[in-house]
């Protein structure tokens, strides 16, 4: 195969995009990180100032890094932990009450390998409610975790998870159902 010449290849994000990119860098890097971390409240309406659909009662750590707030929605009580990283080029939904644990990437876009310039796939990610995505997953452009799921420390998820079942592995897969204890009074 022979290279080809891609360096003059045209941003795929509008001006508009570009420019609100740069704005939200600069606020997430100061104020944003800034808040002092119980004050999940003021994170969430900074991410409202920039078009993401979050709830007050949603908890954002300092920490999280959001490439486009404007494609992110969360529930009441969904969290990003420290360090997660949210690169949503395509819309991210976090369902109330799912939490997504430390140094998980969430990853809304792909490139496509087989065109010679690469050009950017972006894909949503949905993640239900009740849900637990542990430390250090992976969650690729396109997939739906479903309500209630469990997404085991370290796993990949490459394919659609369904509800109410915990998973693991690379890729993930579900290993059990996930049962809920009732609560003693």
């Amino acid at each position: 195969m022979s290279a080809v010449d891609i360096s003059n290849k045209p941003s795929p994000h509008s001006r508009r995009n570009q420019v609100g990119r740069v704005l939200w860098s600069l606020v997430q890097a100061t104020v944003f990180r800034m808040v002092p971390r119980p004050m999940h409240a003021i994170r969430a309406r900074i991410l409202r100032l920039f078009g993401a659909d979050v709830s007050h009662k949603a908890r954002v750590c300092p920490r999280a890094r959001i490439w486009a707030p404007w494609n992110l929605t969360m529930g009441d009580y969904a969290t990003l932990a420290d360090d997660v990283d949210c690169y949503c080029v395509a819309p991210i939904r976090i369902g109330a009450n799912t939490t997504v644990s430390q140094y998980t990437y969430l990853c809304a876009a792909t490139h496509d390998f087989e065109d010679p310039h690469f050009p950017l796939r972006p894909a949503p990610i949905t993640i239900g409610r009740d849900c637990w995505v542990a430390a250090c997953c992976f969650v690729a452009p396109g997939v739906t975790i479903g309500d209630g799921a469990v997404v085991g420390a370290r796993s990949s998820v490459f394919k659609d998870l369904p509800a109410w079942k915990v998973c693991t592995g690379t890729p993930a897969r579900p290993v059990r159902d996930r049962v809920i204890k009732e609560q003693e009074s």
